[in-house]
């Protein structure tokens, strides 16, 4: 297996090796909170990841396409925080990302400084004796990764690095597994040289005759070969899971959706009872999890808990996770859940919607749950419920609100009920069992030749019924059913 180049696996956290500082680059039109925001978000990725964040840089520039992302001076500023010299070693730059001007002055913004600051507790550490990882805020290209760790002797890891290494660490099943390998592979793909690659090349052709292919285009060519061949296993894997989500077609479900670490897997175990995986991380969970909602309902209703979302989502990741996010599409209820304590609440709900537009599940009833409100003031409680009048609010933690969420689940899904009178032959017996698993049985009684049941059940359900050979009362179904 080829290494992703940037990811680094902390063991013991306080030491230099696992601390770190945030680079982010305020572009035209990005308001500074917005930056900051972003940047609150890269720490906690980064503390997922294992790292201890020690202060933050940025910069004010009208785009981050220079060979070196940040001007020369603030590169240097940043070099002396951690140890570097400043200088883009010798032939290090790439022609595609442009020139290195060693003392020209840095491209800000007007009116706007930039910045150092160290993060709380470690305003008297020296940074160069603490911080050896830079994360930027932005994605990189290989060259620039290679200019940046040249002048600052630190590792830099770019924001779709440090997410693909928390995907690769938190993935547990077969099929997750393999979904993060191929964005991974994707990732690193044009990355190979930066990885230091050889250019020797090998023999080629009958005989040895020929130019061969150089270290760097087997690499490649390998990757390309790995990543047709997880395809593959993809779709074996798949495939089950599309088999396992059509034995659930005839069950009534709702997919729990929203921002990674909204509380999305405390709420499933709030309504199912279940024992998921419950962590204050990013992304802890990617596989989905489907457990029955508790208490039960006739019909039963599954809940499903689907892999987080989150601003500037790999688009390798989201293509990866399609056959998984497509369990949000296929369910009859969606549970749009946002952290209502995070201050950047509306661009969360903004990006889920983002994502769900891509995956064709817009137009699936759903309903917005403003979870972790028992962390907000009466007063902010107010101008939510007055901004989201049909949102739901509620902490996951507080048995009543899980209670009240419950039966605005049920109430959903018996709004589309109605009362039927059903017969079914002794000789399929069998469909008896199946009516009372799917359908809300109120009376039943048998007569000569078979079984009448009286159950309120939606009327596409009952029509799956008849065609197995039930019968419907007259008049108590439409007549093109009977």
């Amino acid at each position: 297996m080829i290494p992703v180049r940037g990811v680094m696996p902390p063991e013991v956290s306080g030491t230099p090796r696992n601390r770190a500082i945030l680079v982010g680059v305020q572009l035209p039109g990005m308001k500074e909170e917005e930056l900051h925001s972003s940047l609150d978000e890269l720490q906690r990725l980064g503390k997922t990841l294992g790292l201890e964040v020690v202060g933050r840089l940025t910069q004010a520039r009208p785009h981050t396409r220079s060979a070196i992302v940040l001007g020369p001076g603030k590169l240097r500023e940043l070099a002396g925080l951690t140890g570097g010299t400043g200088v883009v070693p010798a032939g290090a730059s790439n022609r595609r990302t442009g020139s290195l001007p060693a003392e020209s002055p840095d491209e800000e913004l007007p009116g706007v400084e930039a910045d150092w600051a160290p993060e709380e507790g470690f305003e008297d550490v020296d940074p160069k004796e603490c911080a050896s990882v830079l994360l930027f805020d932005h994605d990189l290209t290989p060259a620039q990764i290679r200019n940046v760790e040249g002048a600052t002797s630190a590792e830099v890891l770019d924001r779709t690095s440090v997410i693909l290494s928390i995907f690769q660490r938190h993935a547990r099943t077969r099929e997750a597994k393999l979904q993060v390998e191929i964005a991974r592979l994707t990732y690193l793909a044009p990355r190979l040289r930066v990885a230091g690659a050889g250019k020797e090349r090998q023999r080629g052709g009958v005989g040895g005759k020929g130019a061969g292919e150089s270290a760097l285009e087997l690499d490649r060519r390998r990757v390309r070969d790995r990543i047709a061949e997880l395809r593959k296993e993809l779709v074996s894997a798949q495939r089950e899971t599309d088999l396992r989500r059509s034995r659930r077609a005839k069950s009534d479900t709702v997919a729990l959706v929203g921002y990674t670490n909204a509380g999305k897997s405390s709420l499933m175990r709030g309504l199912t009872g279940s024992e998921v995986l419950v962590r204050d991380q990013l992304f802890a969970t990617l596989d989905t999890t489907v457990r029955q909602l508790s208490p039960p309902t006739k019909p039963r209703v599954l809940v499903s808990d689907t892999v987080g979302f989150i601003k500037k989502l790999p688009h390798d990741l989201v293509a990866s996770f399609r056959s998984t996010l497509e369990e949000a599409r296929d369910a009859a209820l969606l549970l749009n859940v946002v952290d209502a304590s995070d201050p950047s609440w509306r661009d969360h709900l903004s990006v889920t919607r983002e994502v769900l537009g891509e995956i064709s599940a817009t137009e699936v009833p759903s309903l917005l749950i403003l979870n972790k409100v028992d962390r907000l003031d009466p007063g902010v409680l107010d101008v939510l419920r007055e901004e989201q009048p049909d949102a739901v609010l509620l902490s996951a933690h507080c048995d009543a609100d899980i209670l009240d969420l419950h039966a605005r689940i049920a109430g959903f899904f018996e709004a589309g009920m109605r009362e039927w009178e059903l017969f079914v032959r002794y000789a399929d017996g069998q469909l008896v069992h199946m009516i009372h698993e799917s359908c809300r049985v109120q009376e039943e009684s048998h007569g000569g030749e078979g079984t009448t049941l009286r159950v309120r059940a939606s009327e596409s359900l009952v029509h799956e019924f008849v065609a197995l050979g039930v019968v419907c009362e007259e008049g108590t179904l439409p007549s093109e059913v009977g």
